[in-house]
This record gives C-alpha cells, sequence and structure tokens, in this order.
C-alpha cells in the first residue's frame, strides 16, 4: 500500500509535509549502519496536517536512507482507516498452555 501509494516520491514533491518525531543514534551493533547515521521517526502529513503515514528510516551522514535504502512504513491512514503493524509479543518464557 505504501509503495502502491507512492508516499515516499510524494513527501519528496512536496505533497506531503515532513515532520521528524524522532531522530537519534541507532545502536550500531542492532542497525549495522556507518557512524553517525541517525535512527529517525518521520511523519507524512498532508495539507491540512493530518497524518497519511509514518514511517521509520536510517539517514547516513551521506544523506542516503540506509538498510533497504527506502523508509520503512510503520502506520498508513487510507479512506479513513489505518493501518499499522502490530509488534510481536515480547517473549515471556512462560509457555502457553491454552
Amino acid at each position: 500500500m505504501f509503495n502502491d501509494g507512492a508516499y515516499w516520491e510524494r513527501s519528496q514533491r512536496g505533497d506531503f509535509s515532513v515532520v521528524t518525531l524522532e531522530d537519534r543514534h541507532p545502536a550500531l551493533t542492532a542497525a549495522n549502519e556507518p557512524h553517525c547515521t541517525r535512527s529517525q521517526m518521520l511523519s507524512y502529513r498532508d495539507s491540512a496536517g493530518n497524518e497519511v503515514a509514518r514511517v521509520h528510516q536510517y539517514l547516513r551522514p551521506n544523506g542516503e536512507i540506509g538498510a533497504s535504502g527506502r523508509p520503512d512504513p510503520k502506520r498508513l491512514y487510507k479512506d479513513g482507516e489505518l493501518y499499522r503493524l502490530q509488534k510481536k509479543p515480547a517473549e515471556s518464557g512462560i509457555p502457553n498452555n491454552s
């Protein structure tokens, strides 16, 4: 849905404003990205200021996006519906006997 809707490309054209929600240094061992890469959570917003998508990206010092080379969508609002990734339940170490 994110790719089909060209949300990233539309944000680059200026169809959406981009608001930085988080901007931090990632754990180097987990991210496997160059030193000084930024881990960012971004919100794409329409002209009324409504969030249409939320993405995570690794912004490398040279301006390139790390990992896949594209933002990783986390939330998408389409036709009044919210689509989002659900986090996997944490491993508790307690067996599920149900």
